[in-house]
């Protein structure tokens, strides 16, 4: 694996990057984006935007990548916006098929929007033994789907 790959899940797993940030970090210099750029776009979807338990933070920065692989400048490209829109929903399937869920607390068992649930959480080691194992599938699906360009 590429070593800002590396450093990306390295990052998520010593608690430095949320799930949303490690994985947008991964690619966002590929694609022109800086890095110090990235961690603030992807900061908001963290812990399921926010720590609303939405949708995983890995899986935003997984759609994020794939908007600035994919995506065309064009607002009216009407069959680049059709491809980004089934790019999107397949990434979706797959983690869905893969992991059983999108929503946070599906996933880990606990709601991060609660102090209680975010106590559990670190009970459990959940950031080590479920999200940095989602993450790195994260990334790892998305190398099947978007080509990684090292700079």
């Amino acid at each position: 694996m590429k070593s800002s790959l590396q450093e990306a899940i390295t990052g998520f797993s010593e608690k430095q990057l949320s799930c949303s940030q490690a994985v947008l970090t991964a690619y966002c210099e590929s694609f022109g984006l800086s890095r110090e750029l990235a961690v603030k776009l992807a900061a908001p979807f963290g812990g399921g935007m926010g720590r609303t338990g939405q949708v995983c933070g890995a899986v935003s920065g997984a759609l994020m990548v794939i908007g600035l692989a994919l995506a065309s400048s064009d607002p009216g490209d009407k069959e680049a916006k059709a491809m980004i829109y089934e790019q999107t929903r397949a990434f979706i399937e797959l983690f869905k098929e893969r992991h059983g869920a999108l929503a946070c607390p599906d996933l880990i068992g606990c709601d991060l929007g609660t102090e209680e649930g975010r106590r559990l959480a670190e009970e459990r080691g959940v950031s080590t033994k479920i999200c940095a194992p989602l993450v790195r599938d994260t990334i790892e699906q998305l190398l099947k789907i978007v080509p990684y360009n090292s700079k």
